[in-house]
């Protein structure tokens, strides 16, 4: 399974949610990055993904971009296959 990583703060919910469908196909370990914790993660994702908001979600090396974003994707089919690639 590929390597799931999400830039996240601890209130929002629209990262609870992406987490959670995450869990729901199979993903047992996100790797997430705490931006409220760290003003210099959050440059970092703003400079990778060119976005101010969470969750910012990365598969392996594909950005995915926000929650909708990765309910759309999986709404498509394409969440497993990016998963299991």
């Amino acid at each position: 399974m590929a390597a799931v990583k999400m830039y996240t703060t601890q209130v929002c919910p629209y990262c609870i949610r992406a987490k959670s469908l995450l869990k729901q196909r199979g993903v047992d370990q996100i790797e997430e990055i705490r931006i409220d914790l760290d003003p210099v993660q959050r440059n970092e994702m703003m400079a990778l993904t060119g976005r101010r908001t969470v969750p910012q979600i990365f598969i392996g090396d594909t950005h995915v971009g926000g929650c909708d974003d990765l309910m759309a994707l999986d709404q498509r089919g394409g969440l497993q296959a990016l998963l299991q690639a």
